[in-house]
């Protein structure tokens, strides 16, 4: 469905997009501001009874994961030959991929899942663990990757 959206946007040009902006572009933020403050609210709902469920395994994962996301993005930014910044780029997102989709999909998926367990190792344990350390880590890797 993205890949027809693309091709839509690319087909229709910039003129076209100025026909449709005011239904798809400009909502876009106020949308997405409820969604941040709906994910808010569940993630503060969770938290308080969420990091209580949590074992050290699990914290674990929610540092490892992003570790092992940012190897596989590194190789594939060797392959592809990027430049250090575009390799960063990817790496950083692939690391993050677990705090940026993972609430909204769980969600949608797992309706059963405790958002207290997945929103506090997303947001609470691999956001800040990336923020302090795996950023650092990751520039590393773009570094050494596209030397």
């Amino acid at each position: 469905m993205s890949l027809g959206a693309l091709a839509v946007g690319w087909i229709n040009g910039e003129e076209g997009i100025q026909k449709i902006a005011p239904f798809f572009v400009s909502p876009f933020q106020g949308v997405l501001c409820l969604f941040l403050l709906d994910m808010g609210l569940s993630a503060g709902r969770g938290l308080r009874q969420g990091w209580k469920q949590l074992q050290w395994t699990t914290i674990m994962f929610g540092i490892y994961m992003p570790l092992i996301s940012a190897v596989f993005a590194a190789g594939t930014s060797y392959i592809l030959g990027l430049s250090t910044g575009d390799a960063a780029l990817l790496i950083v997102l692939a690391a993050s991929a677990s705090y940026i989709a993972v609430p909204a999909a769980m969600r949608l998926a797992l309706p059963a899942a405790q958002p207290g367990i997945y929103l506090t190792l997303s947001l609470g344990i691999t956001f800040p663990f990336n923020i302090i350390a795996g950023i650092p880590i990751y520039i590393l890797l773009a570094e050494f990757v596209s030397a």
